[in-house]
């Protein structure tokens, strides 16, 4: 069996400052690199990292760009045939500025990532019997995200879903097929049009999501913790105390950590220790997919924690 990673796949132009430039400000930069990203790759990769067979779908362009990024995800174990290299287009980019602190600003430039549509879903489509789960994101166009949505559930093959970048435009048809729904604060209130700062205000929230059709609401609170709601139960789990340098694909590290441990069979409650587990392990280096922890690294922090 495997995993599905339907989404984005980027190029990222990193730069690190002192502080995050406010408008109309030019400031000096300290370092420059280029490291593969995208939220689908991240995640995917993410879970290859941690060991579980996973098939990424997507887009790349026709640029230098794209076979890099092929060849690195083929070098993180993934399997990338149903990966379509758009000749017409440029591969897609994220322009990111992280701060000391470890807070960061993205840009995204779509490319191929813009283009990906029902020909990506039909392709993706015949993986399904061999897969348990397949994860989303919203960095490729949102009807896109639907009709996956809907090819999976057609074939009983549960539907995680990062509401990232955050929606104020959400399709309704699309709460219903989701099972595992992972928004972040900023996610979370542009979802349900209120701040979502805390566990009280997270609650309400989850409420809100599961009322619109969803079974299953993960909010992450970032350095808070994180809420989770079902129809069976509620429940909420600290955060693991680190130190931060770079929060960059933190939450996708968080959504391959919580399906790595459902692709295993691990109850919900501990999927979500899983998930705030590698998520805090990916604030601790600089990077989207090079911050993203390996199953030695991740077993020996869980084992450093009492929980293996």
């Amino acid at each position: 069996m495997t995993i599905i990673v339907f989404g984005s796949i980027n190029i990222d132009l990193v730069v690190t400052t002192p502080c995050l430039p406010v408008p109309g400000e030019t400031l000096t930069g300290k370092d420059f690199l280029t490291t593969p990203g995208g939220k689908g790759a991240n995640q995917a990769v993410a879970l290859a990292k941690l060991g579980i067979p996973t098939h990424i779908v997507g887009r790349v362009g026709g640029d230098t760009f794209g076979v890099e990024l092929i060849e690195n995800l083929q070098s993180s174990g993934l399997k990338t045939a149903n990966i379509f290299i758009d000749k017409n287009i440029n591969s897609g980019i994220a322009i990111i500025t992280v701060e000391d602190s470890g807070e960061n600003q993205i840009i995204i430039i779509p490319g191929a990532n813009g283009r990906v549509n029902d020909e990506d879903v039909e392709r993706l489509s015949h993986l399904l019997p061999e897969a348990t789960a397949i994860l989303l994101q919203l960095e490729i166009p949102i009807n896109t995200v639907v009709a996956a949505a809907k090819a999976a559930r057609n074939a009983n093959i549960s539907v995680i879903l990062d509401p990232a970048p955050a929606q104020t435009h959400f399709p309704d048809e699309l709460y219903p097929l989701i099972d595992i729904i992972t928004p972040n604060e900023l996610e979370a209130e542009k979802l349900v049009g209120f701040p979502v700062n805390g566990e009280e205000t997270a609650a309400k929230a989850a409420g809100i999501l599961l009322q619109r059709g969803v079974k299953c609401a993960v909010i992450k609170l970032g350095a808070k913790g994180v809420y989770c709601a079902n129809a069976e139960e509620a429940f909420f789990t600290p955060a693991f105390p680190v130190h931060a340098v770079d929060t960059v694909a933190a939450g996708d590290a968080f959504n391959s950590g919580l399906a790595a441990a459902l692709f295993q069979k691990l109850p919900l409650r501990t999927a979500v220790v899983w998930g705030a587990a590698a998520g805090a392990l990916a604030t601790t280096k600089r990077g989207a997919q090079t911050s993203l922890p390996e199953r030695v690294t991740f077993d020996n922090f869980l084992k450093e924690k009492g929980i293996l």
